[in-house]
């Protein structure tokens, strides 16, 4: 098994935190899509960090966000929709066999495009409000939280394929994946 550095801040600017994690996922996403890497302990890696940082984002980043008026009720609840549906699509690769199949580049190119979707929309419409309504000091304290729960859950092994199961079966049971701005529909969770 290849061993891939996930990084492991335990202070900063929440913001700079973030992105650089953001960086993270568009070099392993990279590596994915590489035949030639070892795509496997590239898609258990880039499991453990969605988790993570998804944990972390939505346990301390979007409340406290959402509590200083930096960001919307919305903007937390579609970042939260988007882990669930990145969570999902990432179930499927991992979900997979084999990482030589046509099946595997299908699957990692849907990953790869929510995933860069997501990224660019929490840049400009959470990360951008961030830098501009919340000072400095509540950013740093937002750094440490987000870094300890983001360690912590790494620690714990978050991206397992069972647990990635159970995260995407709550998002389910919840009605977070029942279907776009929760218009009912099929009950199931099947696409």
């Amino acid at each position: 098994m290849t061993a891939i550095d996930l990084g492991r801040p335990v202070s900063g600017d929440v913001v700079e935190l973030i992105l650089e994690d953001h960086r993270r996922f568009e070099a392993l996403l990279r590596d994915l899509r590489d035949s030639t890497s070892d795509r496997d302990a590239v898609r258990r890696a880039f499991a453990t960090l969605h988790v993570a940082h998804a944990e972390a984002e939505e346990k301390h980043v979007y409340p406290k966000l959402r509590r200083t008026d930096a960001i919307t009720g919305h903007e937390a609840e579609h970042g939260e929709e988007e882990h669930a549906e990145g969570h999902q699509t990432l179930l499927a690769v991992l979900e997979l066999k084999g990482t030589d199949t046509q099946a595997f580049d299908d699957a990692v190119e849907e990953l790869a495009e929510l995933v860069n979707h997501h990224l660019t929309e929490e840049e400009l419409t959470i990360l951008n409000p961030a830098r501009e309504e919340v000072g400095e000091r509540v950013r740093e304290e937002l750094g440490e939280a987000f870094a300890i729960e983001r360690n912590r859950q790494i620690d714990d092994g978050c991206g397992t394929l069972t647990n990635v199961r159970r995260i995407v079966a709550a998002a389910r049971k919840a009605g977070v994946l029942d279907g776009e701005e929760d218009e009912g529909g099929d009950e199931s969770g099947e696409d």
